[in-house]
């Protein structure tokens, strides 16, 4: 950690990045972050491949994450949050690897150890909470601003403090970011409070969607490009949706493909997103490791170029290892 706050001090302009497709912990993290390498006067650009989630939109300075980044040579530093690889920052991956100095702060389970530094706790309930730690240690103040993207980090990484990762850190965080302004209703209505009809309409049809293995251990939801196009949703309108497939009497693993297709994903034929969700008695970032992505013991993914009959067919034949 010395180290790394070390060679902050003599940074002078700072690229973060968190993974494609973000959640709530990368853009939190990010955003914590970027405001505190700005708050020891540094240049800073935050970046993320993908638009931000709705969701999170309400965080203060999420308008200041971009998705285009200037020449690798313009950065002395390059700081890379909540990814178990370089890769999962997207595209802009070979060119980042040429930053001097990259610095890598992560909790996952399943991360390479890339980069010159490196931050990594993998008993952390979210990166968030490694943000946090790093900040505190720097002796910079926490702003409200940070505050309430730390707590939304955490709270969302922790499933609202449902999940096996919660601890007794994420519970003494939270509490401080309260103290120092952040409101739980008003963060937990805008993360969980409304859905719009065209997300009810797809949660119906991912349901739909749902099939079993033969052992009755193993559940895949499957959402089409079509089915998002039909109800006019967005990638970011299927957070959560693999909780429903999880939740079924006597499943230990649950699957949820969602497929990018044709034009819309700039590939020909069907690339997908697969995310993985366990009982608790399985190690699905293992699972996901085969398939070359990464996650957690109890939650993982990864990106495949393939056709979804297919892709099921091998997700399927798992299911007779459970």
């Amino acid at each position: 950690m010395n180290q790394i706050i070390a060679h902050l001090l003599k940074s002078k302009h700072v690229f973060l990045a968190s993974h494609i497709n973000p959640d709530g912990d990368a853009v939190g993290s990010l955003i914590a972050m970027g405001l505190a390498v700005g708050a020891l006067n540094k240049n800073v650009t935050m970046y993320n491949e993908n638009s931000l989630p709705a969701v999170y939109r309400f965080l203060p300075s999420a308008n200041r994450i971009v998705r285009q980044a200037n020449a690798p040579d313009d950065y002395d530093t390059a700081i890379i949050l909540d990814c178990g690889s370089l890769k999962r920052i997207g595209h802009i991956h070979s060119a980042i690897s040429r930053v001097p100095v990259m610095i890598n702060i992560d909790h996952h389970i399943t991360n390479t150890g890339f980069g010159n530094l490196n931050f990594i706790d993998t008993s952390a309930s979210a990166t968030a909470e490694i943000v946090y730690r790093l900040i505190r240690r720097m002796g910079i103040m926490i702003s409200r601003s940070m505050a309430l993207s730390i707590y939304t980090g955490i709270l969302t990484d922790t499933g609202s403090f449902r999940f096996a990762n919660t601890s007794r850190a994420a519970f003494d965080i939270c509490s401080e970011m309260m103290g120092l302004g952040v409101d739980p209703y008003d963060v937990a209505q805008h993360v969980y409070g409304t859905y719009s009809l065209g997300r009810i309409k797809l949660l119906n049809l991912a349901i739909d969607s749902i099939e079993i293995s033969e052992n009755g251990k193993l559940s895949v939801m499957t959402l089409y490009q079509s089915m998002l196009d039909e109800t006019g949703t967005h990638a970011e309108d299927t957070d959560g949706f693999i909780h429903y497939a999880k939740r079924i009497e006597d499943i230990k693993i649950a699957v949820l493909i969602r497929e990018f297709s044709g034009k819309k994903n700039k590939r020909p034929g069907s690339r997908c997103h697969v995310s993985l969700r366990s009982d608790g008695t399985i190690d699905v970032s293992e699972i996901a490791a085969t398939f070359g992505g990464g996650g957690h013991f109890n939650a993982a993914g990864f990106n495949i170029d393939s056709g979804i009959v297919d892709l099921k067919k091998r997700i399927f034949e798992l299911a007779r290892t459970i």
